[in-house]
This record gives C-alpha cells, structure tokens and sequence, in this order.
C-alpha cells in the first residue's frame, strides 16, 4: 500500500492531548451519556478476571467519569439490549450497534478448524436447543462448565456454546457471578442488526475508523491492535476509513488521526485518576511508552519474587501525564497501598488524590501506605493522604 503524504505535522505534545481528549481525560466528561456514553465513545471496554478494587470494566468508566455507582455500571451495559461480550481487543464489552461490524470476525472462526477440544455428536444442537426453550442460561446451567477442576478441561457442554458464541449463534448478554450467560443471538440482537450482510472490507473499515477515533492518533500497529486486527487488513482499508494521515514527532512511523480531532485543540481538565492496566489509554505497552514515556506491564502473572511494582500495579494518570503506580488492597473498610512507585515528588498530592477518590468509590473509610519505592516519600505520602481524607470528610 502506497502511504499518501501526510497532511499535518503533530508535536509530540499535541499528540499526547489528542490521545487524552479522544479517550475520555481531558475536559469536561459526558456524565448525561453516563457509563454508556463511554463505551460507545471508546468502542471496548476489556473484561478481565481480576478484581483488586474492582474488576476492569468498572474501573474503566469510573477512571473518566469518577464515583460511579458499581450497580449502575453492571446494569448500564446489560439492560435494554445495549452491549454484548465478544472478542475484540481481548473479551470486551461491545456496544450492541457494533454486531454487524464483527461479521468477518464470525465468518473467520466459522471457517477455521477445530482444535484442541474434540465435540461430541449432538452437542452443539443440543445446546442450542436448550438455550431456546430455557435460556439465558449460564455454562453451568446448560450442563457443566468442566470435566474436572482443571480450568482448561471443559466439557461438552462448555466448549459447544463457546464455540456458538464465537460463530454468532450465541450470545453472551451479561456477567453473573463472574459467568457468562448465554442467549440466542435470534432473541438477543434487535433484528436489524442481526445479520452478517457486510462483507469483510466493510466491517474493517468501520473497526479501523472506530479505532482511529478511539485513539486520537495512531500508528498502524496501534490502529490494528485495538480491535486486534492483522496489519494487512488496515493496510487494505485504511485510505477509505475516514482517517488523515499526520506525523508525529519523535514516533518514526507513519501515523493516522481522526480528522475531528485536529479541528479544535484539546483542552479543558485533566483527570487524575488510578488506571486499570486493561484501560484502553494504556492496553498497548509499546504505544503508552511512546506517548508517556512511560513503561508498564501487568504482573499478576509474573511469580512474586520477580515482581517490580507489584501484583495490579495502577498507572496514576494526573495532568495528563503517567506520575505513578500504586498496587491496592482492601482489608475491610482500609484501602491498602501496598506497593507505590512515585515520579519524584511533585507526584505526591497527585497520588494522594487518587487514592482518596479510589477509596470512597469503593467504600473504604481508611487508606494504609506500606512501601513507596523512594523510601524519603512515604511519610509525606502518607501525610498528604491523611489530609485529603480529612477535607474529603468535611466536605
């Protein structure tokens, strides 16, 4: 694909903004379109198993919109035929207008082999038949979501409506107790969007320019890792979707933006606020290292004596900048700070902040600051935390 030249020269300051602004952190934040207004403005929202604070979809809307009822959040996504659970950059919730878009993504895994988990006759439509006469139902309610304790070993059962779910036939309309539970796509979808009509070039292209416009900015790799696209498919689309092409100082690749983005400069208030390390302004280490300068990776899954900032380090986001990370606990009503890297000083107040806000989202009356990595900064953190939770209190 021949690249056309660029239309607009970014700074790496201006680009690091349109970042922020195109997701949700810089100026006044929708709270009328509430919980819903982010999703479709961000186009995903990660699922993931882990719950520290709370788990990562309800970090994601609180992040940019602030205390958020944890209730209001689940029903916001589930209700009304509003959202369904696919796979897009990982597990995400999907806003429901986006089902048509995921057709190519259906017809790929309908036509791809079986492997690893062999399907006993009658299975699939058994499933299916069961869905029709009781559903919603849960894997477990279906029949049994494993063959033993072991979390791969999945029955019959677990591996027929996962793959219905991946092929379309099935919908995954909600979380209960952490499951999935699945529907008919047939009485989940409104019907105008029940089809699978667009063909693969037209879902792209809707996917890359949503992608764009999530981003701000981007490269191809970022483009094609938000909905965990190939690079040739945006290559192949990528002149058609709507998006321009700029530089972008200091990136040394060829870039894309949405072209709303760069009519007005981005500005208003900054959030500061804790990130979850599935947060689509971080998910990509390479892009959050390239506009932050800033490195980070999820170590839940690292053995604990390799660890560096801890089990669920959360990058602390304030003046549009990444200042910190703290890894959390809650022990009863006392948020635990058990691990807290600092950027120098002036990160005090910030994380201070952060943790306060954090701790009466979710109802923890006290904070506790264990190990700071700058050992001369944790009395002032701890102090600083003291004081913002007192002037909270009085408010």
């Amino acid at each position: 694909m021949t690249t056309p030249p660029p239309a607009t020269d970014l700074s790496a300051d201006e680009a690091r903004r349109i970042v922020l602004r195109a997701q949700g952190f810089l100026g006044t934040p929708d709270r009328r379109a509430g919980v819903r207004g982010v999703l479709r403005h961000l186009g995903a929202v990660q699922l993931d198993t882990i719950s520290v604070l709370a788990r990562s979809h309800e970090l994601i809307p609180y992040a940019r919109l602030g205390a958020v009822g944890r209730k209001k959040v689940e029903s916001a996504y589930w209700t009304d035929t509003h959202a369904f659970e696919y796979w897009s950059h990982a597990a995400c919730i999907l806003p429901i207008e986006e089902w048509p878009h995921f057709a190519f993504r259906r017809r790929a895994y309908r036509s791809r082999p079986h492997w690893n988990h062999q399907l006993p006759d009658g299975t699939y439509d058994q499933v299916i038949k069961q869905l029709r006469t009781e559903g919603p139902l849960t894997a477990t309610e279906l029949g049994g979501a494993k063959k033993t304790s072991e979390w791969w070993d999945w029955s019959g059962t677990k591996v027929a409506v996962e793959r219905a779910l991946m092929y379309g036939e099935v919908v995954c309309v909600e979380r209960r107790g952490w499951k999935r539970v699945y529907d008919l796509a047939e009485r989940a979808v409104p019907a105008d969007l029940l089809h699978d009509e667009l063909d693969d070039a037209e879902c792209l292209r809707r996917l890359v320019r949503l992608a764009g416009q999530s981003l701000g900015v981007g490269t191809r790799a970022d483009i094609a890792d938000y909905h965990r696209l190939k690079g040739e498919q945006v290559d192949a689309v990528i002149a058609d979707s709507g998006l321009v092409p700029v530089t972008v100082e200091g990136w040394g690749k060829p870039a894309w933006a949405d072209p709303a983005a760069l009519e007005t400069p981005p500005r208003g208030r900054h959030r500061t606020t804790l990130l979850s390390p599935f947060d689509s302004l971080i998910w990509e280490r390479a892009r959050t290292e390239r506009i932050f300068g800033f490195t980070h990776r999820l170590e839940a899954y690292v053995p604990k004596p390799k660890r560096i900032y801890g089990y669920f380090a959360m990058p602390v986001l304030a003046g549009g900048r990444l200042v910190g990370r703290v890894d959390p606990a809650r022990e009863g009503s006392t948020l635990v700070a058990r691990q807290v890297t600092l950027d120098g000083p002036k990160a005090v107040p910030a994380v201070a902040q952060a943790l306060v806000e954090a701790a009466s989202w979710v109802n923890c009356t006290d904070i506790r600051v264990e190990r700071v990595d700058a050992p001369d900064l944790r009395e002032p953190l701890a102090k600083e935390v003291t004081g913002a939770l007192t002037a909270a209190a009085l408010r």
